[in-house]
């Protein structure tokens, strides 16, 4: 394959290292252009979709809540006893 523009696909490995030419005629360099072409589009929208996809899981993530840095929960306020006597005196105990 000596002087043959290849069509290299490393993403699943089809069609890796097979010959654009078949006819045994090298490859002008119009085909060799256009070759080059098809596989720079090939690769900018498997590109494209893995940064949809990235998005995606960023939006989830921070919608999700698991975004950030570590989030502690706030502690509950305990309530002594005289806040309660005062609630149950004010009258507004909530029960």
């Amino acid at each position: 394959m000596q002087n043959e523009q290849t069509n290299k696909t490393d993403t699943q490995g089809a069609e890796a290292n097979k010959a654009l030419a078949t006819d045994g005629q090298p490859l002008s360099d119009y085909d060799k252009a256009l070759a080059l072409v098809k596989r720079r589009e090939e690769a900018t929208k498997a590109e494209t979709e893995v940064l949809e996809r990235k998005e995606k899981l960023a939006a989830n993530s921070m919608l999700g809540g698991t975004s950030g840095g570590h989030v502690e929960a706030t502690p509950a306020k305990e309530e002594t006893p005289q806040d309660y006597a005062a609630k149950v005196m004010s009258g507004s105990l909530d029960d």
